[in-house]
């Protein structure tokens, strides 16, 4: 008896899922990738725990769990990590071939090493768990340092927010600027967005600030390395949080005669007392991207919100099709 050939034709297909943090971005980029954001079905019981059942089969597919860790609604930032968690978990038990964590925004980055003894290192915590639930891959944007794609125990996609950055200054900015880096820490990256903009005679400053031992959330503006008479001064940091580093800065920048304060940021975390701080600054415009949710209460006339849907959909796409992700970025994501 003659044996049955079967030809099978593999089909791989592109899952998306998102926690609850923050949908609206999970929608946009589904829309970039020309997809349906798929259905997780989580379900919170009355004592807190989840439960997801995803509404499609994963079976062999590539799955893309995507979830900012960020406290909103009444959730933590822990809460919202453990969703993804489950989520990725969910996944690995339904048979999916490959499951990445997108985090537009990763927790706990500024735990990162050591500062004093007895401390965690938090940030790889995080990455063992995501290992551990089932992800094979990760993506996240503007990691707070770099050494954090080590931490994880496979593929990770450091993907950048300065292309719509710099987009935006293009459009928004006079020649001449400053680029101030608020910190010596990141100086480099101060001086990679000047270098986009040297046509436009872009300078670079930073500012020498100290961080009294055993405080949190505390930095001290001392002074401004560069030149800033006279010209517009766009800070740049990987985040506002409570937003003392940045007012402070920028209140050093116009006592040494900047004429004009702006401050971009990938991740607007605007914890605590940043909304007064910011409102009550001399900062004429705040620029953040959409990586975080920005509440209600928070969206303050000088704060401007740009997308990063596209850059976090051509990433996906790029994995999914096994094609150079740095690339997309002429590998200075890398850096």
């Amino acid at each position: 008896m003659n044996g049955l050939n079967i030809d099978r034709v593999t089909t791989k297909r592109l899952s998306l899922y998102t926690g609850r943090t923050h949908p609206e971005l999970a929608e946009e980029v589904a829309e970039h990738l020309g997809i349906r954001l798929g259905d997780a079905n989580i379900v919170e019981f009355a004592n807190g725990e989840l439960r997801p059942r995803f509404a499609d089969s994963v079976r062999g597919g590539d799955v893309f769990v995507m979830q900012t860790h960020y406290g909103i609604d009444g959730r933590s930032i822990n809460d919202s990590i453990m969703e993804q968690l489950i989520m990725i978990d969910a996944a690995y038990r339904a048979s999916a071939k490959r499951i990445t964590a997108v985090c537009p925004f990763y927790g706990y980055a500024r735990q990162d090493r050591k500062a004093e003894g007895r401390e965690p290192i938090t940030a790889r915590l995080i990455a063992d768990m995501f290992r551990a639930a089932g992800a094979g891959r990760m993506v996240s944007v503007d990691l707070h340092s770099g050494q954090i794609q080590g931490f994880f125990d496979g593929p990770v996609d450091h993907l950048t927010a300065m292309p719509v950055l710099e987009k935006y200054v293009r459009k928004n900015a006079s020649e001449g600027m400053v680029i101030v880096s608020p910190d010596a820490g990141r100086v480099k990256v101060a001086e990679r967005f000047a270098q986009h903009l040297s046509d436009m005679n872009a300078d670079v400053a930073f500012i020498n600030k100290r961080r009294p031992k055993g405080t949190t959330n505390v930095a001290v503006a001392k002074e401004v390395i560069g030149e800033v008479e006279g010209r517009l001064c766009i800070l740049t940091d990987d985040m506002i949080d409570t937003g003392g580093t940045i007012t402070s800065a920028a209140e050093l920048l116009l006592e040494r005669g900047a004429t004009e304060v702006w401050a971009m940021a990938t991740h607007g975390v605007l914890s605590g007392p940043a909304i007064d701080r910011l409102e009550q600054s001399a900062i004429s415009r705040v620029v953040v991207t959409n990586t975080l949710p920005l509440a209600k209460e928070n969206r303050l006339d000088k704060i401007e919100v740009l997308s990063v849907a596209q850059i976090l959909a051509d990433a996906l796409a790029a994995v999914f099709d096994e094609t150079s992700v740095s690339e997309l970025f002429g590998g200075e994501n890398q850096a």
